[in-house]
């Protein structure tokens, strides 16, 4: 038997000790990461499983990668490589909850559908209303990925008070001396350790929610309403903007500025009512969200970017990026707060992408900071460009890595989003 084959006995071998017979094989041709193969796969089916599953890749050098349900494998760098999937889709539940329903610990592996579902029923939430919906709470946290919901309650940064995380030696820990690990892991992209459970901060379902819609023309005149709905004391608990520009041979839809009011019945009727006026422009208010509330703008085969700075600079990017495309593009996000995901077609050259990256970045930097991420592109415009910017990790962020994962063995090659 050669070296090769003997290893991949030993693996799987390995692997079905901590995981069982039938959540452990060797990696088929589907079995691929962001067109990186994969060695084997594995699905622990608890904290202790996935912990032994790190001690023996540690003890035979192997990469891992963790994963729960695929929705976003494909944004931010693709690894370099990938010994082992790490499947954390077994892990789920809600594991515990304080009583006065504060706060509850829950399984990494819970798809946020579910743990709707489940804290219903308590008539709380989490308020994470996410652009993927069918992903699992550990996939959310790794990515750092918010909603519309972000503007009142912030991002999973600021919605995590602990995690338990196992690292890349096999240890579980909840604790990292001088660092706050949870808020760390949050945006780590599995480079630090795989979060096995985090312990959320939940709020009570509201009574009554209510949408105000108004149409707009411009991303200055979404920038002049945003500010008026900011500095008003009607405190919305979003405020949102979809600009849907059009692709090639598409019909462009009406670009829309919508905020939404959540409480008891009557406070949210007089806000709602109140921002509406505020608004004027045929703005009007719905029991239901616009169909693009929450959505990303987007599609599977799209290039996806990320654009954050301060609020009142960031439709000085949108016009960048219009002047870098040629014409305007779709922009959807969270204008309030001045986070938005634009959209390109795949069929973007290289030059085309690294020059509206390169605009958005200097206006930014020109204009108090932030940042354009690339979530998503195809591997031959990747590699051509730069994913997060020509920024180093943060000093902090680094030493923490060197400390956690000395070898680069969790998600080799992907990197952290920028804090």
């Amino acid at each position: 038997m050669s070296r090769e084959a003997g290893l991949a006995v030993t693996v799987i071998e390995a692997l079905a000790a901590a995981c069982g017979p039938d959540h452990a094989w060797e990696a088929g041709p589907a079995d691929t990461v962001d067109g990186v193969p994969v060695g084997w796969v594995a699905e622990p089916a608890d904290a202790d499983a996935v912990a032994a599953v790190l001690r023996f890749t540690a003890t035979e050098g192997l990469s891992v990668l963790p994963t729960g349900a695929g929705t976003k494998l494909d944004w931010g760098a693709p690894p370099t490589h990938a010994d082992v999937l790490l499947d954390v889709g077994r892990l789920t539940g809600v594991l515990a909850m304080e009583p006065d329903g504060h706060s509850a610990t829950i399984a990494a592996g819970t798809s946020l559908r579910a743990l709707r579902a489940a804290l219903m029923k308590e008539r709380r939430r989490l308020p994470l209303d996410v652009g993927s919906p069918g992903a699992t709470l550990g996939g959310i946290l790794a990515t750092n990925e918010a909603g519309p919901l972000r503007h009142r309650f912030g991002a999973p940064r600021d919605l995590v008070t602990g995690v338990q995380v196992a690292l890349d030696e096999g240890s579980l820990t909840r604790t990292v001396d001088g660092y706050d690990l949870a808020r760390y892991v949050c945006g780590s992209y599995g480079t630090l350790g795989v979060i096995t459970e985090a312990t959320v901060r939940l709020e009570p379902l509201p009574a009554a929610r209510a949408w105000v819609v108004r149409p707009v023309s411009t991303p200055r005149e979404v920038q002049r309403l945003t500010e008026a709905l900011v500095a008003s004391p009607l405190e919305p608990a979003a405020i949102e903007a979809d600009l849907p520009g059009a692709f090639a041979g598409t019909a462009p839809r009406p670009s829309e500025l919508a905020a939404l009011f959540e409480g008891d019945a009557a406070y949210v009727a007089h806000r709602a009512e109140s921002a509406a006026k505020l608004l004027g422009g045929g703005a009007t208010v719905e029991s239901l969200p616009p169909a693009w509330w929450g959505r990303y703008p987007f599609g599977t085969d799209d290039v996806a970017l990320k654009i954050w700075g301060r609020s009142s600079e960031l439709f000085a990017v949108v016009y960048a990026l219009r002047d870098a495309a040629g014409g305007p593009v779709p922009v959807r996000g969270s204008v309030g707060l001045g986070v938005a995901h634009v959209a390109l077609p795949d069929t973007i050259t290289p030059e085309r992408l690294d020059g509206m990256l390169t605009a958005a970045r200097t206006v930014l930097l020109a204009r108090g900071g932030g940042g354009c991420t690339l979530l998503r592109a195809p591997l031959d415009l990747r590699e051509l460009v730069e994913t997060h910017g020509p920024e180093p990790l943060p000093a902090t962020a680094a030493r923490l890595k060197l400390a956690l994962d000395p070898e680069d063995r969790l998600s080799p090659g992907r990197t952290s989003e920028p804090s």
